[in-house]
């Protein structure tokens, strides 16, 4: 049974839905101030929109694409102590719209530079508890290294080039190992190459950056954010497709309430699953961090079960999510049942 020192995992992440308005809207009800929201509009085809803390409000970068930094004063316009403000963007407060947010909190704010590496961060903005760090740094275009703050090991990054798109989101993940990399923005496989992580693993310090432009373009505004595993609230692991419908079971040690997850495989996406809007098994409300497409319902085929020890994938022999040997990789997030006082929570 998995021990956490984290007794509520809403104070560092939650989702919260929300119907847009058109028009100026104060979204309450995170349970905290978000340093990192991460927005998709479930009714309509409209791009995912991320904005942190770090970087500033109106800034805005999208999943689904490689496209460099926006600024817009109709996004979201400001955090606040239980959420944050949103202007009249379409993607975020289409009137009417069901529309999603992923809220984390990092260290409270914008942050303060980070001198561990060969790149000192402009900014990094660190919570040391739950293992997630957003920093912003400058590249150089040449083998460095970059201090992420948490005091352990990152198992995932994701890196951006604000400034142009040429190579899009990249992403390292502790189970492919530090020669590969994918990225967030297609579905492409976790393909080799050295020039993005410098074929180095992370430390409880730095992460390391070659001549990747995703990672280290030469003069250009970065973002990197990273994540560490914490027992009993967030994991980033492995597992492989089984192809039928009593699929691999999942171990996380927790009951995931965010679960995010891609077959390393070319043809296929990263699949995005929460307890929220879905509040009961099978989940099968599904959105796609790489695709623009309105969520897609009812969809069994691409479903999973949430367990209050992991998940479970459901489709029969489907490539996103549990095609026969196929290896995929995880994040998650949620509760353990059991404090840090090895006390376990009682039924309700």
């Amino acid at each position: 049974m998995a021990y956490t020192t984290i007794n509520k995992s809403t104070d560092y992440f939650n989702t919260k839905l929300y119907t847009g308005t058109g028009s100026s809207n104060a979204i309450t009800g995170v349970g905290f101030q978000p340093d990192f929201t991460w927005i998709k509009n479930r009714s309509t085809t409209h791009d995912h929109i991320l904005t942190d803390a770090v970087r500033g409000v109106t800034k805005d970068i999208r999943s689904n694409n490689a496209d460099a930094e926006a600024t817009d004063s109709n996004g979201l316009t400001a955090f606040g102590t239980d959420g944050f403000t949103v202007g009249s963007k379409v993607n975020i407060n289409n009137n009417g719209s069901n529309i999603v947010s992923w809220n984390w909190k990092a260290g409270g704010g914008q942050g303060s530079s980070n001198t561990d590496g060969s790149i000192n961060t402009t900014y990094t903005s660190v919570n040391t508890t739950s293992g997630f760090s957003i920093s912003k740094y400058t590249g150089t275009g040449a083998n460095a290294t970059v201090g992420h703050g948490l005091g352990a090991v990152p198992k995932m990054i994701i890196t951006k080039n604000l400034q142009q798109g040429n190579e899009g989101w990249l992403v390292y993940h502790a189970s492919m190992g530090n020669t590969k990399k994918c990225n967030l923005n297609s579905g492409g496989d976790f393909g080799t190459d050295a020039t993005a992580w410098n074929s180095t693993t992370p430390t409880n310090d730095v992460f390391s950056i070659g001549t990747n432009w995703g990672s280290n373009g030469n003069g250009h505004p970065m973002v990197a954010y990273c994540f560490a595993d914490k027992k009993g609230y967030s994991k980033f692991g492995s597992y492989v497709g089984n192809g039928n419908s009593n699929g691999t079971f999942v171990y996380t040690g927790f009951k995931p309430a965010f679960v995010m997850f891609k077959n390393n495989y070319s043809a296929t996406h990263w699949q995005m699953y929460d307890t929220t809007r879905n509040t009961f098994n099978v989940i099968d409300d599904l959105l796609r961090a790489n695709e623009s497409n309105a969520e897609n319902t009812n969809d069994a085929n691409e479903s999973i079960d949430i367990l209050s020890n992991g998940f479970k994938c459901r489709g029969v022999s489907n490539a996103n999510n549990n095609w026969s040997g196929n290896t995929y990789i995880y994040m998650a997030f949620g509760q353990s049942i059991v404090g840090s006082n090895n006390v376990p929570a009682t039924g309700r």
